[in-house]
């Protein structure tokens, strides 16, 4: 059933053209992800299909009576609201009958009241419905009620606008990059919860995990034109290469017919026949496909970073609290070089405090930071770039230099590294408030790694990047030979340019070896095996230390892994014994196959326990 066409839209703002004529459908229970590099219009199609903005040409189609809700970058909530009241203030029927139930709850003395509005659930269902509001409510943290809308945190106002959009029950939800300030439990739940639901989605968003496990077709808008692939993620990427690897090989051979046809065309006397103005037109059509260029410049990152002596950063007994809330506990750490560490945990588990400490932009209650000569931060922070009004995006980066030293001696001019950061040279002579937010953290970006860091510190670096310049970043970082501490929920990122992870959880710092799904696989195998999760050195006591040699511990990771497999296959065979789809003959060489699996994840299992007894 299709729910929404888009026929023939056009957008322009002045000279600088969006998109032009673009067209594809929307289908009932499709999970479509739209994909584009930014500045090309993402925001604005979600807008125009959500009615907020009109597009120059073409329309928009919709079903009559189709429910829509949309999750956008900006949020328009009432701030003189509660957190219930603005959940309760939609059109939603069964959320008014769930109010004026919760309502009654509150004077039970008036028994027709409440009978009526027990009576009201009853009739319309209700209770599931309530049981899956409080539910949202909890995972998305936002249980206390009765708070103003203005008095929650600029986090804390985006879940409730995602709230207020799941519990509309829409036939169709447009979501922009719904992932930005989530913690990663809330968007594994998140991940969850649509894998699940029987909705129409229809997104933008960098988290490549959350394409790959939600939707199940992709649009791509790519240089002027859509390209649909049905699939996730992983299969958008294998068939938009070959897509590309055709359009190359089309663009060789158009190449070599345009050369043998401008001989043609410039033998040819005036007096054409008709047969001859055919080709005459071929040939015009042959030398656009010919000289047709990609904007596919990618971002070149050649920093020159200053030489990092052998004393870089030391953390020594580091405290923090507001109030009786502790967020940091007696926290030691010594950085070396080459350390590539992640940090997560909840949302004000106090992640972007820990960074401010080592910066020096806070103080610690207890202890202190020692930072080495040599040392040179370069620091991304969330609050991203400071636009001054007028400048233009040249003069960002003339404050640094008209000329900006590279590898190997040489330098590079202001407008060339911005041509090298993947802005023209019409757009830097832009006013910075007119970028898209993606341009805006990209050119913010470009004034961070300038500075030439040996020590970068990341804060939430993913958030509005567009996919193609999150590779050309995750590249330069893998390269990068300075020390790197990323704060970040996209796990796919943390998983590429990462080693080992800051854990934060109730104040204590858990150092965990290895990357952010090696983590999650430890939790699972703690749940699995039944055992209670254990602290990986909180370093919350300078009494305990890890006794584990490096060799040991990549053991301990690698049998989480084995055991994580393992554990699979082993379900796998039982239920294929359950269901009886195994061949009789079959039957005693797989039974013999799960008995080996069955020993070998007890061997393992007491050798992870011996490992993490090691631990505490």
């Amino acid at each position: 059933m299709n729910y929404l066409s888009i026929e023939n839209i056009s957008k322009s703002f002045g000279e600088r053209v969006l998109f032009e004529g673009i067209s594809f459908g929307i289908n009932k229970n499709q999970k479509i992800a739209f994909v584009a590099k930014n500045g090309t219009g993402k925001t604005t199609l979600l807008n125009i299909i959500a009615g907020f903005e009109t597009a120059d040409t073409g329309q928009i189609v919709k079903r009559k009576d189709l429910n829509i809700a949309y999750l956008s970058q900006k949020m328009d909530l009432n701030t003189s609201l509660t957190v219930e009241q603005s959940i309760f203030n939609t059109d939603n029927p069964i959320l008014k009958i769930i109010e004026t139930y919760e309502k009654a709850l509150e004077k039970p003395e008036d028994t027709e009241a409440y009978q009526t509005a027990f009576d009201a659930m009853e009739q319309h269902n209700a209770w599931d419905f309530e049981t899956q509001y409080k539910q949202i409510l909890y995972k998305l943290k936002l249980e206390d009620l009765h708070k103003k809308v203005k008095d929650l945190s600029g986090g804390q106002q985006k879940r409730l606008s995602l709230a207020i959009c799941l519990l509309q029950n829409p036939d169709l939800l447009i979501l922009d990059e719904p992932t930005n300030h989530l913690d990663l439990e809330m968007i594994e739940w998140l991940e969850a919860y649509f894998q699940k639901a029987k909705i129409t989605l229809f997104m933008v968003t960098h988290d490549r995990y959350f394409l790959e496990r939600v939707c199940n077709e992709i649009i791509e808008l790519d240089e002027g034109e859509i390209f649909k692939y049905s699939g996730n993620y992983s299969y958008f990427l294998e068939k938009r290469e070959a897509r590309l690897a055709v359009e190359k090989a089309t663009q060789e051979k158009a190449k070599n017919l345009f050369r043998k046809e401008l001989d043609w065309m410039r033998r040819q006397p005036k007096a054409r026949t008709t047969k001859s103005k055919s080709r005459i037109g071929d040939f015009y059509k042959t030398e656009e496909i010919a000289h047709k260029k990609r904007n596919d410049h990618q971002v070149q990152l050649e920093i020159n970073m200053h030489r990092l002596g052998s004393k870089i950063v030391e953390l020594h007994n580091l405290s923090k609290s507001y109030g009786d809330l502790s967020v940091l506990k007696h926290f030691d750490y010594v950085f070396k070089k080459g350390d590539r560490i992640g940090i997560i945990g909840k949302n004000g588990s106090g992640k972007t405090t820990l960074l401010n400490l080592i910066l020096g932009e806070l103080l610690p209650d207890t202890g202190k930071v020692v930072i080495g000569e040599t040392v040179k931060f370069g620091y991304y922070s969330q609050k991203g770039i400071v636009i001054k009004p007028e400048q233009k995006v040249i003069d960002v980066i003339r404050e640094f230099g008209e000329y900006i030293p590279l590898t190997k001696g040489r330098s590079l001019s202001a407008g060339g590294l911005l041509e090298r950061f993947l802005f023209n040279r019409k757009q830097q002579y832009d006013f910075v408030e007119k970028l898209s937010g993606g341009e805006q953290k990209r050119l913010y970006l470009c004034t961070v790694l300038i500075q030439n860091p040996n020590f970068l510190i990341l804060d939430e670096p993913t958030n509005d990047l567009d996919i193609v310049t999150l590779n050309i970043l995750e590249n330069f970082l893998l390269d990068f030979p300075g020390v790197l501490l990323v704060v970040s929920h996209d796990r796919y990122f943390m998983d590429k340019v990462i080693d080992h992870l800051f854990v934060l959880e109730e104040g204590k710092i858990a150092d965990f070896p290895g990357d952010y799904t090696d983590y999650k696989m430890h939790q699972d195998t703690l749940v699995k095996i039944g055992v209670k999760k254990e602290k990986l050195d909180t370093r919350d006591n300078s009494n305990k230390k890890i006794t584990l040699s490096y060799q040991e511990k990549q053991e301990f990771i690698q049998l989480e892994k084995d055991i994580y497999t393992l554990s699979k296959d082993k379900d796998t065979i039982e239920q294929a014994f359950v269901k009886g789809t195994i061949p009789e003959e079959k039957m005693y060489e797989i039974g013999q196959r799960l008995k080996k699996i069955i020993t070998s994840i007890d061997d393992k299992e007491g050798r992870w326990l011996e490992l993490s007894m090691m631990m505490e």
